[in-house]
């Protein structure tokens, strides 16, 4: 998903599941600036992704 940095450059933020573990890839050595709507589909992936975790854990 999309985001930006704090000197406001983009960048993107990955969710998904492996082994029953949900694993989020950041900006390395960077922080990530989510607006109210990033809030949302963040939400909606770590969701998605504790789901399939779930369904395909040890």
């Amino acid at each position: 998903m999309s985001c930006r940095d704090m000197a406001g450059r983009r960048r993107d933020v990955s969710v998904f599941a492996t082994q029953g573990d949900v694993v989020v890839v950041a900006p390395p050595g960077e922080t990530a600036v989510l607006s109210p709507l990033e809030v949302g589909r963040l939400r909606a992936a770590l969701r998605d992704a504790a789901l399939t975790a779930a369904d395909s854990g040890p």
